[in-house]
């Protein structure tokens, strides 16, 4: 018994020396995939399929695994499970078919599906007829329908040979890993991100990560883990890089020289800005994103073609015009939706009020006030792990934050002190009242070069709308050592 890989159909109409180079990476990529799993399994090339042997000592468990692996290799349009022996007869065949597919199509709608190459003394209609009258009195609850049946049975003749497909299951398609050349996609672990890299990996593009780095320790290794899930699935048969971009500092210079309903599109042009001197230095020639149109205020034509403009290389968006129930639909087939429902969106509270049609002349004069040293050491303290290595940092424990609801009760025996982190402006609009405890006016932007200085004779709960942006300080105060910070959230 061995597994047949059928190829994706787009790769079987190639020109002769494009399907020969496909195929020849397509064998690389399942040796470098299956090699783990034990060196006495070997794969052999082909015109339109491709053989992998496993040896016949092989445990039930090593077979489901190596069929699950070869089920997500990008190029596999189709995995079967074959028995090769000499065809004798149609007596001898049908004594092989009837113990595999009885039970099976025992109920259901059934077609018997007989291929032969080579010459024979019998037409494959004839064996059709002769294999669907046995199955049929061997299961008489069954029924044979030639169109869109419940099951195919699937018989091959190959001159001497006979070839039964004992099982099948859909392949990943696409292309080869690596045939079509690199990319770097931004990351975030949401639901987006990761199925925009995983389309790109089916295409058999080669791709990286790049995470910005805005919530703390925690949301790294929840995105390191991700990466590792898309890397380790889909495209281990090569080695990749996890870019992480420690941009809590670009955040707070945001918040300080750019104006609120202007900082979103700000943000997301520097994070491209960043990428694209990233992929330069590393000679990757595209950046991926997850935008598609109108989903969030930054996704509007306007604003996208805004960051466009940031980039020095391409940007590539898949799903530039899917629905959002597609896009979760796609994370829970391919496994990232369980990160995604646990990941904090950061991005969404740096703004309160987004501007969806960003003028172009008030962005870059806005940003004329950005200082871009804080950009450029953003840049220069990138830090790079192999995919192979991703786990070994992805189980950092987030810090244990005290999270206040009730400032009554929490100030009862103890010294504690409000910090409201809101810019001016949003402060203005909507102030905080607090009679119970002090309050103290630090914006987000100031908090981190002024937390040292507090008198450490209290606890300090910090304060936003949303609690996003004060959660993620909070973090960054507690990684500093600073573990009398916490948050308020307005019960």
């Amino acid at each position: 018994m061995y597994y047949l890989l059928k190829l994706f159909p787009e790769i079987t109409i190639k020109s002769r020396s494009v399907r020969r180079q496909m195929t020849r990476c397509l064998v690389g990529n399942i040796r470098n995939v299956l090699r783990p799993l034990g060196e006495a399994i070997d794969v052999q090339g082909g015109w339109d399929a491709l053989k992998v042997l496993v040896p016949a000592e092989a445990e039930p468990d090593w077979y489901r695994e190596i069929q699950e692996t070869l089920c997500d290799i990008p190029g596999v349009h189709e995995v079967q499970c074959v028995e090769e022996v000499p065809f004798v007869s149609f007596e001898d065949t049908t004594a092989r078919l009837l113990p595999v597919w009885r039970d099976v199509i025992a109920g259901r709608t059934f077609r018997i599906t007989v291929k032969r190459r080579g010459v024979h003394d019998f037409t494959s209609e004839q064996l059709e007829r002769h294999l669907g009258r046995a199955l049929l009195d061997a299961a008489p609850d069954a029924k044979v329908r030639l169109k869109e049946p419940d099951v195919d049975v699937r018989v091959d003749v190959v001159e001497s040979r006979l070839r039964m497909v004992r099982q099948r299951w859909p392949g990943l398609g696409g292309y080869p890993m690596g045939l079509q050349g690199q990319a770097l996609t931004l990351i975030s672990g949401g639901y987006d991100s990761p199925v925009a890299a995983w389309k790109m990996m089916r295409r058999g593009i080669k791709t990286h990560f790049l995470f910005f780095e805005l919530g703390g320790a925690g949301h790294e290794a929840a995105v390191r883990e991700v990466a590792h899930h898309l890397w380790h699935r889909y495209s281990r048969s090569h080695r990749v890089k996890f870019i992480a971009v420690p941009f809590e500092g670009v955040v707070a210079e945001l918040q300080r020289s750019i104006p609120d309903g202007l900082i979103g599109v700000a943000l997301k042009r520097m994070m491209v800005r960043a990428a694209s001197r990233i992929a330069t230095r590393a000679r990757i020639p595209m950046l991926v994103t997850g935008d598609a149109i109108a989903q969030v205020s930054s996704q509007s034509l306007t604003n996208l073609v805004l960051m466009d403009e940031a980039s020095d290389v391409p940007i590539l968006r898949p799903l530039i015009a899917e629905d959002k129930q597609t896009i979760i639909d796609t994370a829970r087939q391919i496994g990232t939706a369980p990160f995604a429902e646990n990941m904090p969106e950061v991005c969404g509270a740096v703004s309160q009020r987004p501007n969806t049609q960003a003028r172009h002349d008030k962005v870059t004069a806005a940003e004329e006030n950005f200082d871009f040293s804080v950009l450029d050491d953003a840049v220069q303290r990138a830090v790079q792990t192999r995919s192979d290595q991703l786990l070994e940092q992805a189980h950092t424990a987030e810090p244990e934050l005290e999270v206040v609801t009730d400032l009554q009760a929490a100030a009862n025996g103890s010294a504690v002190s409000v910090i409201d982190i809101r810019p001016p402006a949003e402060r203005e609009a909507a102030p905080l009242s607090l009679s119970q405890v002090e309050c103290l006016e630090i914006p987000f932007f100031e908090l981190q070069s002024r937390a040292g200085a507090l008198p450490d004779d209290r606890r300090y709960l910090l304060y936003c709308a949303q609690g996003v942006m004060s959660r993620m300080q909070a973090m960054h105060l507690h990684d500093r050592g600073l573990t009398h910070f916490g948050v308020y959230r307005e019960g």
